[in-house]
């Protein structure tokens, strides 16, 4: 039983497995494992913990992860119980994994009552079956990929992560932190959930329909010293005029210059690089200031509040306040 507000009072434990394999990326393991091994410090449950977490791999043997890490499992696949969430990590080691696993994943995974992938953990779940006309989502990086080898899966490129039904997919690395504290939450609270991310110093449950890159990731750095001082020079001055007429005069070039040579050093476009630079950093302020969402929003640049709502109705499918809300 959990109270969404004021804590909680765990009436079962939760059993989760997580899957380890030759070329594991160890921080889509440690990540998640240390979510819920904090749950039950910020529960404050000693009796009955919140989760139980065990590893197996084929074999029970010893795993090389991709970073040359090893990782002695907690038992065989073989000898594993159903359990309540089945966790699916990804790394270099998805692409010839031993299809023993992939065909213990086919049998065993739907009786798990979830299921969880980081990062390219979805390919397994692909490649195993699981996924066939679900959405989902990976590692930026690998999303056309996965969308190329298996047409049947609905790959979706931006979010952070997706759930449909039992299954939930995450993006790279850092993703499955979020993931699993949103599933913390779902299964203990609200405030457990916000003491778990404070402890971890990570945004608390970013909503899984934010956007995977940030704008910095987005756009890369400009390589010519006058669009890279553009591009640093509007990350400063949001409320100043950002059209390209004006970002192409402080670079000394025309319009159509300017915009030809900044999405190609960029990667994209100056009007995508400023809803980018201007949505993060409006996020940025809701989540750590108690400033007004007007207030915010000529800071901004959007000039009004509506401006600002229908930017993140766009980009995030909530509202300023939605998202405010979702981050205390």
């Amino acid at each position: 039983m959990k109270d969404d507000h004021h804590g909680v009072t765990t009436t079962r434990t939760h059993s989760v497995l997580v899957i380890l394999f030759d070329g594991v990326q160890p921080l889509d393991v440690a990540g998640p494992l240390d979510v819920f091994s904090l749950a039950a410090h910020c529960a404050g449950t000693t009796d009955t913990p919140p989760y139980v977490v065990r590893t197996a791999s084929l074999g029970g043997g010893t795993i090389r992860t991709a970073g040359g890490l090893r990782m002695t499992p907690d038992l065989d696949l073989a000898d594993a119980e159903t359990p309540d969430l089945l966790l699916v990590p990804g790394g270099p080691g998805v692409e010839d994994v031993d299809e023993r696993l992939v065909a213990w994943l086919r049998e065993r995974a739907p009786g798990a009552r979830r299921v969880m992938s980081v990062c390219t953990g979805a390919w397994l779940l692909a490649e195993a079956g699981l996924l066939n006309g679900r959405r989902a989502t990976t590692h930026w990086g690998s999303c056309a990929h996965l969308a190329d080898r298996h047409p049947e899966v609905r790959v979706e490129t931006e979010p952070i992560f997706v759930q449909d039904g039992p299954f939930y997919t995450s993006a790279g690395v850092t993703a499955g932190v979020d993931l699993a504290i949103a599933l913390v939450e779902e299964d203990f609270g609200r405030a457990v959930a916000h003491e778990i991310a404070r402890l971890l110093v990570v945004f608390l449950r970013r909503p899984g329909n934010q956007a995977q890159f940030s704008a910095q990731l987005s756009a890369q750095a400009a390589y010519s010293d006058p669009l890279r001082d553009v591009q640093h020079w509007a990350t400063a001055n949001l409320a100043a005029d950002l059209s390209v007429p004006a970002l192409a005069g402080r670079a000394g070039l025309s319009p159509r210059q300017f915009a030809r040579a900044f999405a190609e050093q960029a990667g994209v476009t100056p009007g995508r690089f400023v809803d980018l630079i201007r949505l993060e950093a409006a996020q940025r302020m809701l989540t750590d200031t108690g400033e007004g969402v007007l207030r915010i929003a000529r800071r901004c640049g959007y000039g009004t509040q509506e401006g600002m709502r229908r930017a993140f109705m766009r980009e995030l499918g909530v509202s300023p306040t939605e998202y405010r809300r979702g981050q205390a």
